[in-house]
């Protein structure tokens, strides 16, 4: 009896872990055209004086910090976006937090520190 009990113990505990997956795709900072192309949005989650000193041309902006305290005001919920932060790490975040609320997203792994692309 233990050991059916210990390895029912294990199948719970890797289909829990299993049901913690990424439900988003995550891409590399220079697949971020084709999304766009695609009709993706750039969200930009760095906080708003970071955005302003330079972010993508056409990205939004809502900072990590309002998504998780669930202000989503400006997001359209059948949007599509793109999400980016300064590093890769904001944006996990995000993209976590959006997830949840049934936005379509992809996560970028980089962040503006690798874009080479032009800058408004």
């Amino acid at each position: 009896m233990k050991r059916m009990m210990s390895l029912l113990l294990m199948v719970i505990m890797v289909m829990a872990a299993c049901g913690s997956e990424e439900t988003y795709q995550t891409i590399d900072i220079e697949d971020i055209p084709t999304k766009v192309d695609e009709g993706y949005t750039v969200l930009d989650v760095r906080e708003t004086s970071e955005f302003e000193a330079g972010h993508i041309p056409g990205a939004s902006n809502k900072p990590l910090s309002e998504l998780q305290q669930g202000n989503l005001e400006g997001l359209d919920s059948k949007g599509k976006y793109v999400v980016i932060c300064q590093s890769g790490n904001r944006s996990k975040q995000a993209s976590d937090v959006l997830a949840k609320e049934n936005i379509e997203i992809v996560n970028v792994s980089e962040g503006m520190s690798s874009w080479t692309g032009d800058v408004e």
